[in-house]
């Protein structure tokens, strides 16, 4: 069956798509009501004069199963640029062929090919069946770090400040 399946880049006319994966990995995360990006915001984003995050499909038989979306980052301590893994999805149907596995292979020879240190993503804390997949990779969580973010009204008071 793994023959039968592709990684490649997503193209610029292929935005919905690409909204759509978003959307349904929202949906598997309850977090839909936060899925507001436009194709729009995608157009630019990925595929702008500045893109700042890049697509790739799992395609099983030409038809896309399974997408990532990712983007460079930096380690101070490592003096080397990182992947970070934004998003990762399979759709329902195509689980259990081997499609996750292969799109983080495929991000790890991309991060070695680009002279990265490292791969980094992070996972919600119920996803259990995600956590055990990453630690069977070989994985390690950071438990030890703890996530912070700034959105909406509160970022733009610091912007601001």
């Amino acid at each position: 069956m793994r023959d039968n399946i592709i990684i490649r880049p997503a193209a610029p006319h292929e935005l919905g798509e690409v909204r759509s994966f978003i959307r349904e990995l929202a949906v598997y995360e309850r977090l839909a009501e936060q899925a507001v990006a436009t194709e729009a915001d995608l157009a630019v984003a990925l595929f702008g004069p500045r893109p700042f995050a890049e697509v790739v499909f799992a395609c099983l038989e030409a038809e896309p199963v399974g997408f990532a979306l990712f983007f460079h980052n930096f380690s101070t301590l490592r003096g080397k640029p990182g992947l970070y893994l934004e998003d990762l999805f399979v759709r329902p149907q195509a689980r259990g062929l081997g499609i996750g596995r292969l799109l983080l292979a495929w991000l790890a020879r991309t991060a070695v090919a680009r002279g990265c240190a490292r791969l980094d993503w992070a996972v919600l804390d119920w996803n259990a069946p995600a956590i055990a997949f990453y630690r069977k990779l070989g994985a390690v969580a950071h438990e030890e770090w703890t996530t912070f973010r700034l959105t909406d009204a509160a970022l733009e008071r610091l912007a601001r400040s």
